[in-house]
Protein backbone atom coordinates (compact mmCIF):
# COMPACT_ATOMS: atom_id res chain seq x y z
CA UNK A 1 0.00 0.00 0.00
CA UNK A 2 1.35 3.33 -0.79
CA UNK A 3 2.11 5.90 2.03
CA UNK A 4 0.10 8.56 2.37
CA UNK A 5 1.70 11.15 3.96
CA UNK A 6 -1.03 13.66 6.47
CA UNK A 7 0.42 16.87 7.75
CA UNK A 8 -1.80 17.48 10.90
CA UNK A 9 -2.96 21.34 12.46
CA UNK A 10 -2.10 22.18 15.64
CA UNK A 11 -5.77 23.43 17.17
CA UNK A 12 -5.89 26.53 18.95
CA UNK A 13 -6.02 26.29 22.70
CA UNK A 14 -8.84 25.39 23.65
CA UNK A 15 -10.94 28.88 25.12
CA UNK A 16 -11.89 28.50 29.09
CA UNK A 17 -14.16 31.03 31.02
CA UNK A 18 -14.12 28.83 33.94
CA UNK A 19 -12.51 30.26 37.39
CA UNK A 20 -13.39 28.10 40.27
CA UNK A 21 -12.39 24.91 38.64
CA UNK A 22 -8.56 24.33 37.01
CA UNK A 23 -6.80 21.40 34.90
CA UNK A 24 -4.42 19.21 35.49
CA UNK A 25 -0.57 19.99 37.04
CA UNK A 26 -0.22 23.83 38.30
CA UNK A 27 -1.10 27.77 37.32
CA UNK A 28 3.17 28.18 37.69
CA UNK A 29 6.22 25.84 37.89
CA UNK A 30 6.90 27.78 41.83
CA UNK A 31 3.01 26.87 42.76
CA UNK A 32 4.57 23.23 41.50
CA UNK A 33 6.75 23.21 43.86
CA UNK A 34 4.24 23.42 46.65
CA UNK A 35 2.24 20.23 45.00
CA UNK A 36 2.06 16.88 47.66
CA UNK A 37 5.12 14.81 48.06
CA UNK A 38 5.54 12.31 45.30
CA UNK A 39 4.34 8.32 46.98
CA UNK A 40 4.42 6.59 43.72
CA UNK A 41 6.55 6.85 40.59
CA UNK A 42 5.80 4.64 37.32
CA UNK A 43 9.52 3.64 35.62
CA UNK A 44 9.59 1.61 32.38
CA UNK A 45 11.13 -1.68 32.39
CA UNK A 46 13.08 -3.42 29.51
CA UNK A 47 14.00 -6.85 28.59
CA UNK A 48 14.01 -6.25 24.79
CA UNK A 49 17.36 -6.60 23.91
CA UNK A 50 18.29 -8.55 27.38
CA UNK A 51 18.33 -12.15 26.05
CA UNK A 52 14.74 -12.51 28.44
CA UNK A 53 12.35 -13.13 25.85
CA UNK A 54 9.35 -11.25 28.00
CA UNK A 55 7.48 -8.20 27.32
CA UNK A 56 9.01 -4.66 28.82
CA UNK A 57 6.62 -3.89 31.63
CA UNK A 58 5.35 -0.53 33.59
CA UNK A 59 6.46 -0.50 37.05
CA UNK A 60 4.90 0.90 39.54
CA UNK A 61 7.23 1.95 42.64
CA UNK A 62 6.41 3.00 46.05
CA UNK A 63 8.30 5.92 46.96
CA UNK A 64 6.52 7.04 50.67
CA UNK A 65 9.04 6.44 53.17
CA UNK A 66 5.62 5.96 55.80
CA UNK A 67 4.53 2.58 53.66
CA UNK A 68 5.52 -0.84 54.57
CA UNK A 69 6.14 -1.22 50.83
CA UNK A 70 8.71 1.55 50.61
CA UNK A 71 11.68 1.18 47.65
CA UNK A 72 9.72 -1.64 46.65
CA UNK A 73 8.21 -2.37 42.86
CA UNK A 74 4.35 -3.02 44.28
CA UNK A 75 2.70 -3.52 40.36
CA UNK A 76 4.07 -4.53 36.48
CA UNK A 77 1.39 -3.94 33.84
CA UNK A 78 3.19 -6.24 31.10
CA UNK A 79 2.65 -4.97 27.39
CA UNK A 80 1.23 -7.59 25.16
CA UNK A 81 4.04 -7.53 22.73
CA UNK A 82 7.65 -8.73 23.05
CA UNK A 83 10.70 -6.95 21.68
CA UNK A 84 9.20 -3.55 21.98
CA UNK A 85 12.01 -0.99 23.89
CA UNK A 86 10.08 1.17 26.02
CA UNK A 87 11.74 3.93 26.65
CA UNK A 88 10.55 7.48 27.64
CA UNK A 89 7.24 8.50 28.48
CA UNK A 90 4.69 11.64 28.34
CA UNK A 91 0.99 12.52 29.59
CA UNK A 92 -2.18 13.14 27.39
CA UNK A 93 -2.28 16.41 29.46
CA UNK A 94 -0.08 18.61 31.38
CA UNK A 95 0.28 21.95 32.81
CA UNK A 96 0.31 23.24 29.87
CA UNK A 97 -3.46 22.52 29.51
CA UNK A 98 -4.36 23.67 33.35
CA UNK A 99 -6.39 26.44 32.07
CA UNK A 100 -9.28 23.65 30.89
CA UNK A 101 -11.04 22.31 33.40
CA UNK A 102 -12.16 19.28 31.22
CA UNK A 103 -8.87 17.91 30.60
CA UNK A 104 -7.76 15.44 33.23
CA UNK A 105 -3.71 14.30 33.65
CA UNK A 106 -5.12 10.43 33.04
CA UNK A 107 -2.99 8.48 30.53
CA UNK A 108 0.78 7.95 30.37
CA UNK A 109 1.88 7.51 26.86
CA UNK A 110 4.73 4.98 26.47
CA UNK A 111 6.38 5.03 22.95
CA UNK A 112 8.14 2.01 22.40
CA UNK A 113 11.73 2.96 20.61
CA UNK A 114 12.24 0.06 18.79
CA UNK A 115 8.81 -1.98 17.70
CA UNK A 116 7.28 1.88 17.36
CA UNK A 117 4.06 0.80 18.78
CA UNK A 118 2.75 3.40 21.30
CA UNK A 119 1.00 2.43 24.80
CA UNK A 120 -1.24 4.57 26.48
CA UNK A 121 -1.60 3.66 30.27
CA UNK A 122 -4.65 4.21 31.89
CA UNK A 123 -3.04 5.70 35.71
CA UNK A 124 -6.11 7.32 37.09
CA UNK A 125 -8.65 4.67 37.46
CA UNK A 126 -6.06 2.90 40.19
CA UNK A 127 -2.58 4.78 40.26
CA UNK A 128 -1.17 2.16 42.27
CA UNK A 129 -2.49 -0.29 39.59
CA UNK A 130 -2.29 1.10 35.92
CA UNK A 131 -3.77 -0.30 33.03
CA UNK A 132 -3.38 -0.70 29.17
CA UNK A 133 -6.07 1.61 27.26
CA UNK A 134 -5.32 1.47 24.43
CA UNK A 135 -2.27 0.63 21.80
CA UNK A 136 -1.72 2.96 18.54
CA UNK A 137 -0.20 0.14 15.47
CA UNK A 138 3.14 1.83 14.31
CA UNK A 139 1.65 0.30 10.85
CA UNK A 140 -1.12 3.12 11.33
CA UNK A 141 1.68 5.35 12.21
CA UNK A 142 3.89 4.13 8.92
CA UNK A 143 0.84 4.31 6.43
CA UNK A 144 -0.49 7.94 7.37
CA UNK A 145 2.92 9.72 8.12
CA UNK A 146 5.85 7.37 7.48
CA UNK A 147 7.42 7.89 10.42
CA UNK A 148 8.62 5.37 13.26
CA UNK A 149 11.43 5.18 16.25
CA UNK A 150 9.09 7.53 18.01
CA UNK A 151 10.75 8.82 21.44
CA UNK A 152 10.06 11.85 23.35
CA UNK A 153 6.17 12.75 24.19
CA UNK A 154 4.32 15.93 25.04
CA UNK A 155 1.21 17.19 25.36
CA UNK A 156 -0.26 20.38 23.84
CA UNK A 157 -2.86 22.47 25.37
CA UNK A 158 -5.19 21.54 22.39
CA UNK A 159 -5.26 18.69 24.05
CA UNK A 160 -3.59 16.43 21.13
CA UNK A 161 -0.09 14.95 21.48
CA UNK A 162 3.06 15.49 19.80
CA UNK A 163 5.68 12.24 19.46
CA UNK A 164 9.45 13.04 18.02
CA UNK A 165 10.27 10.21 15.86
CA UNK A 166 13.90 9.51 14.96
CA UNK A 167 13.51 7.76 11.84
CA UNK A 168 11.28 5.69 8.94
CA UNK A 169 10.78 2.24 8.84
CA UNK A 170 13.80 1.56 7.29
CA UNK A 171 16.16 3.10 10.05
CA UNK A 172 17.01 6.29 7.91
CA UNK A 173 17.40 9.57 9.42
CA UNK A 174 15.99 11.20 6.23
CA UNK A 175 12.63 10.09 7.71
CA UNK A 176 11.91 11.56 10.70
CA UNK A 177 9.62 14.41 12.19
CA UNK A 178 7.24 14.35 14.41
CA UNK A 179 3.71 12.88 15.03
CA UNK A 180 0.20 14.12 15.94
CA UNK A 181 -2.05 12.23 17.53
CA UNK A 182 -5.70 13.78 18.82
CA UNK A 183 -7.20 13.72 21.77
CA UNK A 184 -8.47 10.14 21.21
CA UNK A 185 -5.02 8.86 20.55
CA UNK A 186 -5.54 8.59 16.95
CA UNK A 187 -3.53 9.25 14.11
CA UNK A 188 -3.75 12.46 12.84
CA UNK A 189 -0.21 13.28 10.51
CA UNK A 190 2.82 14.98 11.26
CA UNK A 191 3.59 18.14 13.19
CA UNK A 192 5.64 19.95 11.29
CA UNK A 193 4.64 21.28 7.56
CA UNK A 194 5.81 19.42 4.81
CA UNK A 195 9.72 19.91 3.67
CA UNK A 196 10.58 20.97 7.20
CA UNK A 197 11.54 18.09 8.93
CA UNK A 198 14.73 18.18 10.62
CA UNK A 199 17.95 16.33 10.08
CA UNK A 200 17.74 14.07 13.02
CA UNK A 201 15.19 13.64 15.44
CA UNK A 202 15.72 13.19 19.52
CA UNK A 203 13.77 15.15 22.19
CA UNK A 204 12.40 18.47 21.80
CA UNK A 205 10.94 21.29 24.03
CA UNK A 206 8.47 24.18 23.04
CA UNK A 207 7.97 27.63 25.39
CA UNK A 208 4.87 29.12 23.47
CA UNK A 209 5.18 33.08 24.52
CA UNK A 210 8.12 33.17 22.03
CA UNK A 211 6.50 31.07 19.30
CA UNK A 212 9.40 28.29 19.31
CA UNK A 213 9.91 24.92 20.04
CA UNK A 214 13.54 23.52 19.38
CA UNK A 215 14.20 20.25 18.74
CA UNK A 216 17.75 17.68 18.74
CA UNK A 217 19.73 14.90 17.00
CA UNK A 218 20.51 11.89 18.24
CA UNK A 219 21.34 9.83 15.40
CA UNK A 220 20.03 7.40 12.42
CA UNK A 221 18.37 4.23 13.95
CA UNK A 222 20.24 2.30 11.51
CA UNK A 223 23.31 2.99 13.37
CA UNK A 224 22.03 3.37 17.32
CA UNK A 225 20.30 0.45 17.29
CA UNK A 226 23.68 -1.83 16.87
CA UNK A 227 25.62 0.58 19.28
CA UNK A 228 27.63 2.81 19.35
CA UNK A 229 30.51 3.16 16.57
CA UNK A 230 32.60 5.72 16.59
CA UNK A 231 32.91 5.66 13.14
CA UNK A 232 29.35 5.95 12.57
CA UNK A 233 29.75 10.19 13.88
CA UNK A 234 32.39 10.32 11.20
CA UNK A 235 30.15 8.88 8.68
CA UNK A 236 27.10 10.96 9.42
CA UNK A 237 25.12 9.19 11.32
CA UNK A 238 24.90 11.37 13.98
CA UNK A 239 23.57 14.51 15.18
CA UNK A 240 25.06 18.28 16.45
CA UNK A 241 22.04 20.06 15.29
CA UNK A 242 19.18 22.08 17.01
CA UNK A 243 16.32 22.61 15.22
CA UNK A 244 14.28 26.09 15.73
CA UNK A 245 10.65 25.95 14.48
CA UNK A 246 7.72 28.19 14.72
CA UNK A 247 5.49 27.33 17.16
CA UNK A 248 2.60 25.73 16.44
CA UNK A 249 3.12 26.43 13.00
CA UNK A 250 5.34 23.77 12.72
CA UNK A 251 8.03 25.85 10.11
CA UNK A 252 11.83 25.26 10.39
CA UNK A 253 13.02 28.81 10.43
CA UNK A 254 16.78 27.86 11.67
CA UNK A 255 19.25 25.13 12.11
CA UNK A 256 22.07 25.70 14.92
CA UNK A 257 25.31 23.82 14.10
CA UNK A 258 26.45 22.89 17.68
CA UNK A 259 30.13 21.97 15.61
CA UNK A 260 32.47 19.30 17.79
CA UNK A 261 31.41 20.97 20.98
CA UNK A 262 28.00 19.57 20.54
CA UNK A 263 28.19 15.89 19.11
CA UNK A 264 25.17 14.21 20.14
CA UNK A 265 22.70 17.07 21.44
CA UNK A 266 20.23 14.68 23.55
CA UNK A 267 17.81 16.20 26.14
CA UNK A 268 16.52 19.79 26.22
CA UNK A 269 14.81 21.80 28.34
CA UNK A 270 14.03 25.37 28.52
CA UNK A 271 13.47 27.22 31.36
CA UNK A 272 10.19 26.25 32.87
CA UNK A 273 9.74 30.01 33.59
CA UNK A 274 7.76 30.93 29.93
CA UNK A 275 8.94 34.03 30.11
CA UNK A 276 12.40 33.25 29.61
CA UNK A 277 13.79 33.15 26.12
CA UNK A 278 16.72 30.49 27.58
CA UNK A 279 17.55 27.06 28.09
CA UNK A 280 20.21 24.25 28.07
CA UNK A 281 20.88 20.98 25.78
CA UNK A 282 22.89 18.05 26.36
CA UNK A 283 25.53 17.07 24.46
CA UNK A 284 26.43 13.50 25.19
CA UNK A 285 29.32 12.21 23.29
CA UNK A 286 31.18 15.79 23.41
CA UNK A 287 29.81 16.09 27.42
CA UNK A 288 29.36 19.58 26.95
CA UNK A 289 26.20 21.71 28.50
CA UNK A 290 25.52 24.05 25.97
CA UNK A 291 22.93 27.26 26.67
CA UNK A 292 20.92 28.16 24.06
CA UNK A 293 19.07 31.60 23.75
CA UNK A 294 17.42 34.82 21.76
CA UNK A 295 19.11 37.36 19.87
CA UNK A 296 18.16 40.96 20.00
CA UNK A 297 17.53 40.49 16.76
CA UNK A 298 15.18 37.21 17.19
CA UNK A 299 17.11 34.31 16.13
CA UNK A 300 18.76 32.01 18.49
CA UNK A 301 22.26 31.33 19.32
CA UNK A 302 24.09 29.25 21.37
CA UNK A 303 27.38 28.99 23.64
CA UNK A 304 29.05 26.69 25.98
CA UNK A 305 27.70 26.71 29.22
CA UNK A 306 29.87 23.38 31.16
CA UNK A 307 32.07 21.37 29.63
CA UNK A 308 32.94 18.38 30.94
CA UNK A 309 36.73 16.98 29.95
CA UNK A 310 37.70 13.58 28.94
CA UNK A 311 39.43 11.57 30.99
CA UNK A 312 42.51 9.86 30.09
CA UNK A 313 42.27 6.23 30.74
CA UNK A 314 43.72 3.12 30.81
CA UNK A 315 42.44 -0.55 29.59
CA UNK A 316 39.68 0.95 28.13
CA UNK A 317 38.34 0.61 24.21
CA UNK A 318 39.97 4.58 23.60
CA UNK A 319 42.53 6.43 25.42
CA UNK A 320 39.94 8.76 26.31
CA UNK A 321 36.77 8.67 27.82
CA UNK A 322 34.02 10.81 27.83
CA UNK A 323 31.62 11.78 30.63
CA UNK A 324 28.71 11.12 28.00
CA UNK A 325 25.57 13.45 29.21
CA UNK A 326 22.94 11.45 28.72
CA UNK A 327 20.35 13.16 30.91
CA UNK A 328 19.94 16.32 32.81
CA UNK A 329 16.80 18.40 34.16
CA UNK A 330 16.89 21.86 35.38
CA UNK A 331 14.62 22.37 39.14
CA UNK A 332 11.16 24.11 38.84
CA UNK A 333 12.44 27.27 40.21
CA UNK A 334 15.43 27.40 37.88
CA UNK A 335 18.02 27.49 40.50
CA UNK A 336 19.74 23.92 39.85
CA UNK A 337 20.44 22.20 36.90
CA UNK A 338 21.28 18.61 37.39
CA UNK A 339 23.14 16.02 34.67
CA UNK A 340 24.67 12.98 34.74
CA UNK A 341 27.60 11.05 32.75
CA UNK A 342 26.88 7.71 32.28
CA UNK A 343 30.37 6.72 31.29
CA UNK A 344 32.32 8.59 34.43
CA UNK A 345 29.67 7.84 36.80
CA UNK A 346 29.11 11.10 38.66
CA UNK A 347 25.69 13.10 39.13
CA UNK A 348 26.84 17.06 39.21
CA UNK A 349 24.39 19.47 40.54
CA UNK A 350 25.05 23.21 39.37
CA UNK A 351 23.79 26.60 40.77
CA UNK A 352 22.17 28.44 37.14
CA UNK A 353 21.36 31.46 38.65
CA UNK A 354 23.92 33.30 37.10
CA UNK A 355 23.26 32.05 33.48
CA UNK A 356 26.87 32.90 32.46
CA UNK A 357 28.54 31.64 35.15
CA UNK A 358 26.87 27.94 36.43
CA UNK A 359 28.88 27.32 39.40
CA UNK A 360 28.93 23.30 41.14
CA UNK A 361 27.27 23.13 44.25
CA UNK A 362 27.41 18.93 44.33
CA UNK A 363 28.62 16.16 42.81
CA UNK A 364 28.06 12.48 43.36
CA UNK A 365 29.59 9.26 42.34
CA UNK A 366 27.43 6.38 42.06
CA UNK A 367 28.45 4.15 39.39
CA UNK A 368 30.89 4.51 36.13
CA UNK A 369 33.61 2.78 34.76
CA UNK A 370 36.30 4.08 36.71
CA UNK A 371 34.92 2.72 40.26
CA UNK A 372 37.74 0.82 42.67
CA UNK A 373 37.10 -2.29 41.65
CA UNK A 374 37.12 -1.94 37.78
CA UNK A 375 39.83 -2.61 34.91
CA UNK A 376 39.49 0.70 34.01
CA UNK A 377 41.36 3.57 35.95
CA UNK A 378 41.95 7.36 34.64
CA UNK A 379 44.92 8.81 34.79
CA UNK A 380 45.68 12.58 36.37
CA UNK A 381 47.42 15.32 35.29
CA UNK A 382 50.17 14.21 37.28
CA UNK A 383 50.66 10.62 35.38
CA UNK A 384 49.15 9.04 38.72
CA UNK A 385 45.93 6.66 38.17
CA UNK A 386 42.83 7.31 40.63
CA UNK A 387 39.48 5.86 40.51
CA UNK A 388 36.62 6.88 42.36
CA UNK A 389 34.55 5.60 45.24
CA UNK A 390 31.49 4.27 44.48
CA UNK A 391 29.24 3.34 47.96
CA UNK A 392 27.69 0.32 48.80
CA UNK A 393 23.69 0.33 49.07
CA UNK A 394 22.18 -2.01 51.30
CA UNK A 395 25.43 -4.15 50.21
CA UNK A 396 24.41 -3.82 46.49
CA UNK A 397 27.46 -2.63 44.39
CA UNK A 398 26.11 -0.42 42.27
CA UNK A 399 26.15 -0.48 38.29
CA UNK A 400 26.22 0.68 35.62
CA UNK A 401 26.46 4.42 35.39
CA UNK A 402 23.46 7.10 36.53
CA UNK A 403 21.49 8.02 33.52
CA UNK A 404 17.56 8.86 33.82
CA UNK A 405 17.22 11.49 36.51
CA UNK A 406 13.98 12.74 38.10
CA UNK A 407 13.07 15.49 41.01
CA UNK A 408 10.75 15.75 43.31
CA UNK A 409 8.83 18.80 42.82
CA UNK A 410 10.38 20.72 45.96
CA UNK A 411 13.93 19.91 44.82
CA UNK A 412 14.81 17.89 47.41
CA UNK A 413 15.27 14.23 46.06
CA UNK A 414 16.69 13.11 42.67
CA UNK A 415 16.31 9.76 41.44
CA UNK A 416 18.51 8.16 39.61
CA UNK A 417 17.99 5.02 37.24
CA UNK A 418 20.95 3.60 34.76
CA UNK A 419 19.96 1.95 31.71
CA UNK A 420 20.46 3.76 28.51
CA UNK A 421 19.62 1.61 25.78
CA UNK A 422 20.03 -2.00 25.68
CA UNK A 423 21.97 -2.41 23.01
CA UNK A 424 24.49 0.28 24.09
CA UNK A 425 24.16 -1.27 28.19
CA UNK A 426 25.95 -4.83 26.28
CA UNK A 427 28.12 -2.73 24.97
CA UNK A 428 29.20 0.04 27.38
CA UNK A 429 28.38 -2.26 30.80
CA UNK A 430 27.57 -5.62 29.98
CA UNK A 431 27.07 -6.66 33.67
CA UNK A 432 24.01 -4.25 33.95
CA UNK A 433 22.56 -6.38 31.41
CA UNK A 434 23.17 -9.87 33.49
CA UNK A 435 22.26 -8.18 36.75
CA UNK A 436 19.93 -5.69 36.21
CA UNK A 437 19.17 -2.12 37.14
CA UNK A 438 17.91 -0.32 40.08
CA UNK A 439 17.39 3.06 40.85
CA UNK A 440 18.74 5.14 43.54
CA UNK A 441 17.33 7.94 45.66
CA UNK A 442 19.86 11.28 46.57
CA UNK A 443 18.90 13.56 48.75
CA UNK A 444 19.35 17.35 47.43
CA UNK A 445 20.25 20.60 49.14
CA UNK A 446 18.66 23.07 48.25
CA UNK A 447 20.07 25.79 50.25
CA UNK A 448 23.61 25.60 49.74
CA UNK A 449 24.21 22.65 47.10
CA UNK A 450 25.10 19.52 47.52
CA UNK A 451 24.32 15.77 47.31
CA UNK A 452 23.87 12.80 49.46
CA UNK A 453 22.56 9.20 48.97
CA UNK A 454 19.92 7.96 50.95
CA UNK A 455 20.78 4.77 51.87
CA UNK A 456 17.40 3.27 52.72
CA UNK A 457 15.98 3.77 49.35
CA UNK A 458 17.22 0.84 46.54
CA UNK A 459 15.14 -0.66 43.85
CA UNK A 460 16.66 -3.71 42.60
CA UNK A 461 15.85 -4.67 39.41
CA UNK A 462 17.75 -7.65 38.95
CA UNK A 463 15.17 -9.50 41.68
CA UNK A 464 12.04 -9.29 39.36
CA UNK A 465 10.41 -12.04 39.10
CA UNK A 466 11.01 -12.90 34.75
CA UNK A 467 14.85 -12.27 35.42
CA UNK A 468 16.67 -8.91 35.63
CA UNK A 469 14.91 -6.27 33.46
CA UNK A 470 16.63 -2.66 32.67
CA UNK A 471 15.33 0.27 34.26
CA UNK A 472 14.96 3.89 32.38
CA UNK A 473 12.69 6.71 32.36
CA UNK A 474 10.69 7.66 35.80
CA UNK A 475 7.21 9.58 36.20
CA UNK A 476 5.09 10.68 39.04
CA UNK A 477 1.13 10.52 39.00
CA UNK A 478 0.98 14.12 39.24
CA UNK A 479 3.84 15.42 36.70
CA UNK A 480 7.23 16.76 37.05
CA UNK A 481 9.82 19.04 35.49
CA UNK A 482 10.73 17.01 32.49
CA UNK A 483 6.46 16.56 31.82
CA UNK A 484 5.05 19.30 32.10
CA UNK A 485 5.42 22.72 30.32
CA UNK A 486 4.05 25.83 31.08
CA UNK A 487 2.12 28.61 28.82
Amino acid sequence: MATVLDHGVVNEKKSVNGCCKSGPGYASPIEAMSGPRESLIYVTAVYAGTGIEKPDYLATVDVDPSSPTYSKVIHRLPVPYVGDELHHTGWNSCSSCHGDPSAERRFLIAPSLVSGRIYVIDTKTNPRSPSLHKVVDPADIIQKTGLAYPHTSHCLASGELMISCLGDKDGNAEGNGFLLLDSDFNVKGRWEKPGHSPLFGYDFWYQPRHNTMISTSWGAPTAFTKGFDLQHVADGLYGRHLHVYNWPGGELRQTLDLGNTGLLPLEIRFLHDPAKDTGFVGSALSSNMIRFFKTQDGSWSHELAIPVKPLKVQNWILPEMPGLITDFLISLDDRFLYFVNWLHGDIRQYNIEDLKNPVLTGQLWVGGLIQKGSPVAAIGEDGKTWQSDVPEIQGQKLRGGPQMIQLSLDGKRLYVTNSLFSAWDKQFYPGLVEKGSHILQIDVDTEKGGLKINPNFFVDFGAEPDGPALAHEMRYPGGDCTSDIWI
